[in-house]
């Protein structure tokens, strides 16, 4: 009796193992599924970078930090030109 039950637990679980086998992806499809999801976060990750620059680029501080720049430099720039005079 016991002899029966091992043998019907054991095809049971060659059974199971043989379908486990089946539904297992291969190493080609593994890679295929990888190199999709890395392009995919991605193309996510460069849609989100671009716009948070276009988002700090068009912020007030980012202009007022370049207009303040500008001035400095043509400031500068004014101050060369009066010291150096040219010709």
């Amino acid at each position: 009796m016991k002899l029966s039950i091992a043998i019907a637990v054991l095809m049971l679980v060659f059974a199971a193992h043989t379908e486990a086998q089946e539904a297992e992806k291969t190493i080609e499809e593994r890679f295929t599924n990888f190199g999709n999801q890395m392009k995919e976060l991605t193309d996510d990750l460069t849609v989100k970078t671009k716009d948070m620059f276009e988002k700090i680029g068009d912020s007030e501080f980012a202009t007022k930090t370049k207009n303040w720049f500008t001035e400095q430099f043509d400031k500068m720039k004014a101050k060369v030109d009066e010291t150096f005079p040219k010709q």
